[in-house]
């Protein structure tokens, strides 16, 4: 089975041809990164128009990339949620007019469900199976019995991990994407400033990164009007050093306590040396842990490409042209 899988959830513009769920022919990836630094920021509007100006093209681009032609596609994937309400309708009115067309069925498929499949990619998923989800907008601990069979059992009460990194970052005076730059700097520091960690009891699984971001803020702030020199390296060592260990904490455990196969880490923050050191330290071969490669870590059309296929043959259904954009869709299971 072809599937044409289309991703605009934020600032990229994707389209990728996959077949049978594993073998990517194509993944074109139009990122609005330079667009964005000048604000500090993805500006929704800005990031929408981008895509219309840009979608066409990348259509194009990953069939010709593919050698195939619209007629060859056997299954339309697209990301319907969560994300920019503006950037995913341009996705969702490419993807249905493509559907229309060539008259090919759709498929709408969760942005989250994408990164997580991202590691079927490279990887053959293990159920049961842990998956911990850290993004810009996401912190989640997620328990898999099969495919597309979703239990949430902790997640964020506040800041996810990579608004975090980029509000830290944005402080220290680090252009945007902050978050691979305090990755950057954190090998070139040590782990000397004392800051919290938050573990929120033995009890539960879920995260809290508000009040670590603030106390490294107030850290800065407060050197600053004293007058004192900070070592940003080895702030964001330590930074780096409180998110991980506290992220990889409570992945292991609850990989303990449930049980599972195979621990998998998805969502852009899965590109982060950091962390992925820190799962290699503490978890001393107990589990496997899959972790994608960068190219599929970020926003990327194969991913949901590869999710499409799967939540396909789990359900044998299809959506109709009815189809529209949810920008704060839940992870569900089908």
């Amino acid at each position: 089975m072809l599937v044409l899988g289309v991703e605009s959830s934020c600032d990229e513009t994707s389209v990728a041809v996959v077949r049978d769920g594993k073998e990517v022919l194509s993944n074109v990836i139009l990122s609005q990164i330079d667009v964005h630094k000048a604000f500090g920021g993805v500006v929704p509007e800005v990031a929408s128009r981008h895509h219309v100006y840009n979608v066409s093209m990348v259509f194009e681009e990953a069939l010709e990339k593919a050698g195939v032609k619209g007629s060859d596609i056997d299954l339309v994937a697209v990301t319907y949620g969560p994300g920019l309400i503006g950037s995913l309708l341009v996705g969702v009115n490419a993807a249905k007019t493509f559907a229309l067309v060539y008259n090919k069925p759709i498929i709408g498929v969760n942005h989250l469900a994408g990164h997580i499949y991202a590691n079927q990619i490279e990887h053959e998923m293990k159920f049961p199976c842990i998956a911990l989800l850290v993004s810009g907008g996401n912190t989640e601990l997620i328990y898999m019995k099969d495919h597309f069979k979703f239990e949430i059992i902790g997640e964020t009460l506040d800041d996810a991990v990579g608004e975090s990194y980029d509000k830290v970052a944005r402080v220290m005076g680090l252009e945007y994407p902050g978050g691979p730059k305090v990755d950057k700097l954190a090998h070139e520091g040590q782990d000397t400033y004392h800051l919290p960690r938050v573990y929120l009891g033995n009890d539960n699984y879920n995260f809290s990164f508000s009040g670590l971001k603030s106390h490294v803020i107030n850290l800065h702030h407060n050197a600053m009007q004293r007058g004192e020199e900070i070592n940003i390296k080895d702030l964001c060592a330590s930074f780096q050093a409180t998110v991980t260990e506290v992220l990889v904490a409570k992945t292991l455990k609850a990989a303990e306590e449930y049980k599972v196969k195979q621990i998998i880490v998805a969502g852009g923050v899965s590109a982060n040396k950091g962390l992925k050191e820190r799962f290699i330290l503490e978890n001393k071969d107990r589990f496997e842990v899959c972790i994608p490669s960068i190219k599929y870590c970020t926003d990327n059309a194969a991913m949901i490409g590869v999710a499409g296929y799967y939540q396909y043959m789990v359900t044998k259904r299809y959506d109709d042209l009815s189809l529209n954009a949810d920008a704060s869709l839940e992870l569900l299971s089908l």
